[in-house]
């Protein structure tokens, strides 16, 4: 038995009672955790019924989605089931709805890409003529010359008596139909 006044030599290296420093997480750092799991909910709920059913969810965590959804977002019942929602992401494994999220998002992107290109397209053939539809015809074989030639100059014609962009809104939905076809 020790003398309390004594110095206990007790080897505190080997004590398996007290966790390794490298695991303490600081209360911040739980904080900004709890935070972005929210915002994942949150991304949920915010999402189309379509893209919803994309997303690999367990039971308890979709019926929280599909409730949060019902709740009018301007009362602070929205708010707690948004929280709510975090507290259930926090005890599960979100890296697979992650995924999906961001599978969804790069589809968005290339979606948004491929009508800045149809824009782009349009735009061309509308002022500069024939040769944005030598380009437009090189990158698409199945639009036709004839039916291009003949927006540019429903388009011009539009331009000069300042009338509404009818041609110019066909041209759009002709390319689109055509060039997203092809994909």
């Amino acid at each position: 038995m020790n003398d309390p006044g004594q110095y206990d030599d007790t080897n505190w290296d080997n004590d398996d009672s007290y966790p390794e420093h490298d695991e303490i997480v600081s209360k911040s750092e739980l904080k900004r955790l709890s935070a972005l799991q929210q915002q994942v909910g949150e991304q949920l709920v915010n999402l189309s019924d379509a893209h919803l059913k994309t997303i690999p969810m367990d039971d308890e965590l979709a019926d929280a989605v599909t409730l949060a959804r019902k709740i009018n977002r301007k009362k602070d019942g929205f708010r707690r089931q948004l929280q709510f929602i975090g507290k259930l992401m926090r005890s599960r494994d979100i890296s697979p709805i992650e995924e999906a999220l961001a599978k969804l998002q790069h589809l968005h992107q290339a979606q948004n890409a491929r009508f800045h290109l149809l824009e782009k397209t349009r735009d061309a053939i509308a002022d500069r003529g024939d040769d944005a539809i030598q380009a437009a015809i090189d990158e698409c074989p199945a639009l036709e010359r004839q039916k291009l030639r003949q927006f540019h100059r429903a388009i011009g014609k539009e331009r000069s008596k300042n009338a509404p962009p009818k041609a110019y809104r066909e041209l759009f939905q002709y390319l689109k139909e055509h060039m997203l076809d092809q994909d």
